[in-house]
């Protein structure tokens, strides 16, 4: 009988525990992070070398959280991690962020945590005869990095959009191939491969544009009609709301990061050459942080202009009523757009 008594003991109190109160269960003892490729991720390096998560974990009074890391070359692979439970954070660009939130408002509620960067994003070609994207014909492949929900393939289809009329916004995806960064360079720059063209990102474009014979048909500041934001940061409501010291450390050790970058440009360059193991120019780095339409910061810029594009051709079926709308409350003092 004693037995049987523990038994029900230890079930009952097994039960209590799974239908606690969320914010009286502990916080996660380890988070995922992920980013992808090219210095417009500098901020999450310096969180990763510096452990900056850690530090301000512990100010928390989180203890030793443990942080792993994992590079994708596109947000939609990273948006699979991220609803599978496998990833706390991800980041990438407004597109894929904008795609997640609307498919799971109602359940997990994909919000952004905070922008990251803006940043013109050019599309690169090195075939003479196109000087605009009306000028691509069907020989043409261009590498972006995720098919049809990367920033650089929903600007496309925005520029497409206004070359062509709305419902050809889509004309020019026929042409994009998937590919990261490092390798969509490699591949433009080499004249016996397919890839004629590259919508890419920082220092990738500078790089390109070093080489001669490729040149530039499009830049994603002309599309926007302004500065934009290139990369955010995103995670669920569950996440958040059951871990809001974990969410609180973040904000602070990325608040840190992007300050660490901003206040010493050089030593960011050179943090980034041997971090990211570069090997380009030694002098292009610091070429892009100290290029004026390269900004680090929190605040979204123009964000809501690709969820109102999104929502127009029908990517996205619902549509926020402003940027607020598409990031958690933290940021909403931000003069963001």
């Amino acid at each position: 009988m004693k037995a049987r008594t523990g038994m029900t003991l230890c079930a009952a109190a097994a039960i209590a525990v799974a239908l606690a109160p969320v914010s009286a269960r502990a916080e996660l003892t380890e988070v995922g992070i992920a980013q992808q490729y090219g210095i417009s991720y500098l901020p999450l390096m310096y969180m990763e070398h510096e452990k900056l998560l850690e530090k301000y974990a512990k100010q928390e009074g989180l203890g030793d959280l443990k942080v792993k890391w994992a590079q994708f070359a596109g947000g939609n692979v990273m948006n699979d991690a991220l609803l599978s439970g496998n990833l706390q954070f991800a980041s990438g660009g407004v597109g894929p962020l904008v795609t997640l939130w609307a498919k799971t408002r109602g359940n997990l509620d994909v919000r952004g945590v905070c922008a990251m960067n803006s940043m013109p994003l050019d599309l690169n070609t090195r075939d003479p005869n196109v000087k605009t994207i009306k000028d691509f014909t069907g020989k043409d492949k261009i590498a972006l990095p995720a098919v049809k929900v990367s920033i650089q393939a929903v600007t496309l289809q925005m520029a497409a959009a206004k070359a062509f009329g709305e419902k050809d916004y889509d004309k020019l995806d026929r042409l994009t191939v998937s590919m990261k960064h490092p390798d969509g360079m490699a591949a433009l720059l080499s004249p016996a491969s397919e890839i004629t063209a590259h919508f890419t990102s920082p220092p990738f474009q500078y790089q390109e544009l070093d080489h001669p014979g490729i040149h530039t048909v499009l830049n994603s500041y002309e599309v926007l009609g302004g500065p934009a934001t290139f990369n955010v940061i995103w995670t669920t409501e569950k996440f958040r709301k059951a871990n809001p010291k974990i969410y609180a450390a973040f904000l602070k050790a990325f608040g840190a990061a992007i300050d660490e970058i901003n206040k010493d440009k050089p030593a960011a360059a050179a943090h980034y050459i041997e971090w990211a193991k570069y090997k380009g120019p030694k002098d292009l780095p610091l070429k892009v942080l100290d290029d004026p339409q390269v900004k680090f910061t929190m605040t979204p810029q123009n964000t809501i202009k690709y969820a109102d594009f999104m929502y127009q051709v029908g990517s996205i079926k619902v549509k926020p009523a402003s940027w607020k709308d598409l990031f958690f409350p933290e940021v909403h003092a931000l003069p963001g757009s």
